[in-house]
């Protein structure tokens, strides 16, 4: 049965749309997910270097960012007899968004001449994403032989083309340097480069504990290589998923993304806001889910095909909760400082997402967003546990749909609140009509989502298609945090729940409580650990209040970075910590993801208790005490037109903020308001 390839222990080098996985020495062999990859097609399947007709040992890899990979080997067959190692093999790899050069370099310091044979065997199978994610295999494409290389293309006229050339050889004493590139031309591109400047702030992190600066430099120059465009609007920047299952515009992973980076600017946000929509939904279509005002869940440049009949268009429209989350996004962008006139523009796109929202998100009437898979061959579940098994109660049995997820019920209050607040503020109708829906969705979840058990009452995972609550213990309850829907006394009892042993693994937020039927640590959606996750249910915990919580909770993404070259990968397994032991890899997890690599932002957020309010003339900053990366300063935060710097001290007393005259640092704390 063909596998869904692992990932966990490849060198992953890129610069969108290009990614090249290979071993950790380099060679990219026959097999699994490693090649060349330009956005969905494989374009280059097998790169081998041979020295003398043997493969080189590996010896070291240097990573130089995320689209610089150096490895070194040991061709110990060549050179002196004794013991030491005499000739060596370096490859400098560096990625770029049309493709990718290597240079490779033979040095010897043997005391007698070397002669030797340097081999690089290629092939290009051109294969699609899809085939490759699902652990299938596609024929080699036949080369045209150029005259200083070769050349492969499927053969229509908006077909990938690829071309292989090589320099000659550079002799100097001691070492020989050879050259190779590979191009990419691709007439049908639905993504492109990014061509404009890295759109967020960097700032200087010093802390005590020093991984936290260390994961913040590796998360901002992943996300710098995760940068895309649009074809369609190929000046609006926004992040790729993730690299290399998700090397495309997302809606729910784009704008999670765009919205944990607002500490450092709203650019990124503004650009992801109009990248989505130039795809907003205008009319029903059940084959990709489309509807009047709703926000894309991906686009692809082909179909993409999937097992158990799964089948999703090019532009594909299955998600729940991407509409209330772009609502959200316009919102916080604004409150941190975008400027009235990049927020004019997109309010009528508001008001068609809230129209989706009040109008078509309710399909059965009860009173709550939900969803089905009308088509027969998208998606199951589809808010961002999308697994079919994703949706559990607490005996372990599966939910059938259509279902109702908690925490779209928490995005869908909070949209609708922004978006009056947003209304408002411009001076257009409608406010409070979405005010009325939002206060009736908090009234109907407090009556019908709410179980209890031994330890008493939560919200429970779901509603079922039968409206019966899916009670399993998740993650998904600490998304509700901070979006309003709760009471303080609501959110105390979740803010428990989230940080209770069974939920905090000491790296991070467990997907599913450990004492849940169906719970196992390296189960995609219920027991692992995602950053991401983690991320946004600390900043939950830290906007009602529960600061010792958020900045303990996220504490656990600090300790588990190490384990991974502090370049948190998409998910990770639920393992409890254990001593100076490392998070265990998810095998097929991917790495860099956009949104992992953003929750690095968001701990800064959490440790600093930063809440931004620019149009009401308030910044708060409340950091959590004590700290527990120690003493903290951050240089470099950007709120409005203004770049703060902030200093604490270990306990979390607040030593100085500059640059914004906006700043209070008042002892008390104000629910979410919008």
């Amino acid at each position: 049965m063909d596998r869904q390839p692992f990932l966990h222990d490849l060198s992953v080098s890129l610069r969108a749309p290009t990614v090249v996985l290979s071993g950790r020495d380099g060679q990219v062999r026959r097999g699994g997910v490693q090649g060349a990859f330009h956005a969905d097609i494989r374009v280059l399947a097998y790169a081998r270097v041979l020295v003398g007709g043997c493969e080189p040992d590996p010896l070291v890899v240097h990573d130089g960012g995320p689209g610089e990979v150096t490895y070194v080997g040991i061709v110990r067959d060549l050179g002196d007899s004794g013991g030491d190692p005499t000739v060596r093999l370096t490859r400098r790899r560096t990625i770029e968004a049309d493709g990718l050069t290597e240079e490779i370099e033979l040095s010897s310091t043997a005391a007698v001449a070397v002669a030797t044979e340097v081999r690089l065997a290629v092939a290009t199978d051109l294969a699609a994403m899809a085939v490759v994610r699902g652990g299938g295999a596609a024929p080699d494409v036949a080369p045209d032989v150029l005259p200083d290389g070769f050349g492969w293309a499927a053969g229509d006229d908006d077909a990938v083309r690829v071309e292989l050339t090589g320099e000659g050889a550079a002799v100097d004493a001691g070492e020989v340097v050879l050259r190779w590139r590979l191009r990419v031309a691709d007439p049908g591109r639905v993504v492109v480069p990014a061509t404009t400047a890295v759109p967020w702030s960097r700032p200087l992190v010093e802390a005590d504990d020093r991984r936290l600066a260390v994961l913040l430099d590796w998360s901002l120059a992943d996300l710098d290589a995760l940068r895309l465009a649009t074809a369609a609007r190929p000046g609006e920047t926004f992040l790729a998923a993730g690299a290399p299952w998700y090397f495309t515009l997302f809606g729910r992973d784009s704008l999670w993304a765009a919205r944990m980076l607002l500490p450092l600017g709203t650019d990124l946000a503004a650009s992801t806001l109009r990248a989505l929509v130039a795809f907003q939904g205008t009319r029903h279509d059940p084959d990709t889910a489309e509807a009047p005002g709703k926000i894309p869940h991906e686009l692809r440049r082909e179909a993409l095909v999937g097992r158990g009949g799964l089948l999703l268009p090019p532009a594909y429209y299955g998600t729940v909760d991407a509409t209330p989350l772009w609502m959200i996004l316009l919102h916080d962008a604004w409150r941190w400082g975008l400027a009235p006139e990049e927020v004019e523009p997109l309010l009528p796109h508001l008001e068609a997402a809230a129209t989706w929202l009040l109008e078509h998100a309710d399909p059965d009437g009860d009173g709550f967003l939900e969803y089905v898979d009308e088509s027969g061959h998208g998606l199951a579940n589809q808010g961002w546990k999308d697994s079919p098994d994703a949706v559990r109660f607490r005996d372990g049995g599966i939910a059938e749909g259509p279902i109702a997820l908690c925490e779209v019920q928490g995005y869908a209050h909070e949209a609708a609140r922004a978006a009056a607040a947003l209304l408002d503020a411009f001076g257009r109708p409608g406010a409070e009509r979405l005010r009325v829906y939002a206060d009736a969705l908090a009234t109907a979840f407090r009556e019908r989502f709410w179980v209890e058990d031994e330890r008493g009452a939560y919200p429970a995972l779901a509603l079922d298609g039968d409206k019966r609550p899916a009670d399993a213990v998740t993650s998904n309850i600490g998304h509700l945090l901070g979006t309003g829907l709760l009471d303080a006394r609501e959110a105390a009892l979740v803010a428990e729940r989230v940080t209770s042993p069974d939920m905090d693994s000491g790296f991070g937020l467990r997907t599913m409580s450990a004492d849940s039927g169906g719970y196992s640590p390296l189960s995609y959606h219920c027991g692992t650990v995602w950053p991401h996750d983690t991320a946004v249910v600390a900043t939950g915990l830290m906007r009602e209040g529960h600061s010792a919580r958020a900045a303990a909770l996220a504490a656990g993404l600090v300790r588990a970075a190490p384990g991974f070259d502090h370049r948190l990968p998409e998910l990770f397994a639920g393992d409890a910590r254990e001593g100076a032991n490392p998070a265990t890899p998810y095998p097929a997890s991917c790495r860099p993801q956009a949104w992992a690599a953003a929750s690095a932002v968001s701990v800064l957020l959490v440790l600093l208790g930063l809440r931004p309010d620019i149009p009401g003339g308030v910044v708060d900053l409340r950091p959590a005490s004590p700290t527990p990366v120690g003493a903290l300063r951050v240089d470099g935060l950007v709120v409005g037109a203004d770049r703060l710097t902030v200093e604490v001290d270990r306990d979390g007393r607040l030593v100085s903020a500059s640059g914004c005259d906006l700043v209070r640092t008042s002892a008390g704390y104000d629910p979410p308001e919008f």
